[in-house]
């Protein structure tokens, strides 16, 4: 009877090392894909949804941002024409030098701004369109009137002129940059917006001080 009560506990704590065995691997496994479920959640996390988030605004733009660079194109193509007629016109070397920097600074922003175009699905505006056309719809552009006079004209004379109309230009391209800077929402060119507000300022106090004005 003794002996027989002494089978009957073996047993049973066999059966119950067996269960508490096989509880312990359905728990490893289950520890074991914890990190597999955790790495698909983390695609939908506060912070890489925060990220994603960040992205499309940065990545985004709007009406303000596609009229600013539709209308800064022309607008720098001008400038960097008027300052091309320095280099044979001009007398002053600081009016040279001065219309040397704009052109250098201008250039690549135009190719910066005909990529944001392009990458948008927007039309850049044609080389043609030009002072005539914009003129009339952008402020500080010259006539075709003007940039013909300041053509013709040498020396002294075209020192005064460059400047005098280089500032009325500056002018405008510094409130089309600050209506970018309320309205857009694309941050490179607001980014630009800020650089134009800041450099072409600058060049409008400089411009001002080689007239005798400052």
């Amino acid at each position: 009877m003794t002996a027989h009560r002494s089978l009957i506990r073996r047993a049973t704590a066999v059966a119950a090392t067996a269960t508490a065995a096989l509880v312990l691997v359905a728990c490893g496994a289950g520890d074991e894909s914890s990190p597999g479920h955790g790495d698909h959640g983390g695609t939908s996390s506060p912070s890489a949804s925060a990220s994603a988030d960040r992205g499309t605004e940065q990545g985004g733009r709007n009406a303000a941002d596609v009229s600013f660079a539709k209308g800064m194109i022309p607008h720098h193509r001008q400038a960097v024409e008027m300052a091309g007629l320095a280099a044979t016109r001009a007398e002053s070397a600081e009016v040279k030098k001065l219309a040397g920097e704009i052109k250098k600074a201008q250039d690549p922003e135009i190719n910066t701004l005909s990529g944001w175009l392009r990458s948008w699905g927007e039309d850049v505006p044609a080389e043609s369109q030009g002072a005539e056309h914009a003129g009339h719809s952008m402020s500080g552009m010259m006539t075709s009137g003007e940039m013909d006079k300041l053509e013709k004209s040498s020396g002294k004379a075209f020192d005064t002129a460059f400047l005098e109309l280089m500032i009325k230009h500056h002018e405008g391209a510094v409130e089309m940059a600050r209506t970018e800077q309320s309205d857009g929402r694309y941050a490179p060119a607001k980014d630009m917006a800020g650089a134009i507000v800041t450099s072409q300022s600058a060049e409008i106090s400089r411009m001002n001080k080689l007239l005798g004005r400052g």
